[in-house]
């Protein structure tokens, strides 16, 4: 097989990695990337991001927290690291029913997001769970918050709820803070 082809196949590949949902989250980690492309994964990673960047597309790396005293090189870090494919530029309004939410869902992780990142990133659950209560039902707001935390977009150590890595990668939180704070001016 010549080398252009080994490369196509690769690329090919590594798109079904990332697109089809095999774990509880999407896309894959880097290591499952090295598994089956080769320690040059990024090579057909960085070749795939050009071709679906047509499709509005693109390859997206979410790096996990390091553990605290723990040092690691660069190749430990991307094979730790998560990579999926999301949209190139923001959604729109009328992309939020694809997004698998309904509006007052979104609304309900527009305000948490809102309300964690100023906050050095972490809040008390029910001080978050206070402030939005007073918009939303109570069931509402702890059905949402459960499935924020189950689909990673919202991450909770003990009592705290912090950003998840899918918040990370998804949603531009400055764009969001400022769109919040541009209506609230009006």
């Amino acid at each position: 097989m010549s080398e252009e082809a080994e490369v196509s196949r690769k690329v090919g590949r590594a798109f079904q990695m990332l697109v089809l949902q095999k774990h509880r989250y999407p896309g894959v980690k880097g290591w499952e990337l090295r598994k089956v492309l080769g320690k040059d994964y990024n090579r057909y990673l960085e070749i795939l991001d050009a071709e679906i960047s047509r499709l509005g597309l693109a390859v997206k790396t979410v790096f996990d927290d390091a553990e605290e005293g723990k040092p690691e090189t660069e190749s430990e870090k991307m094979d730790r690291a998560r990579y999926f494919v999301v949209f190139r530029d923001s959604a729109t309004a009328g992309d939020a029913g694809t997004l698998g939410l309904r509006i007052d869902e979104l609304a309900v992780l527009a305000a948490s997001i809102a309300y964690i990142t100023p906050r050095q990133g972490g809040v008390r659950r029910r001080e978050l769970e206070q402030m939005l209560r007073e918009k939303f039902p109570k069931w509402k707001v702890q059905l949402n918050l459960d499935r924020f935390v189950r689909k990673g977009y919202l991450m909770e150590n003990d009592d705290m709820l912090q950003v998840g890595w899918r918040t990370r990668a998804e949603i531009d939180r400055q764009t969001l803070l400022s769109l919040i704070l541009a209506e609230g001016s009006q």
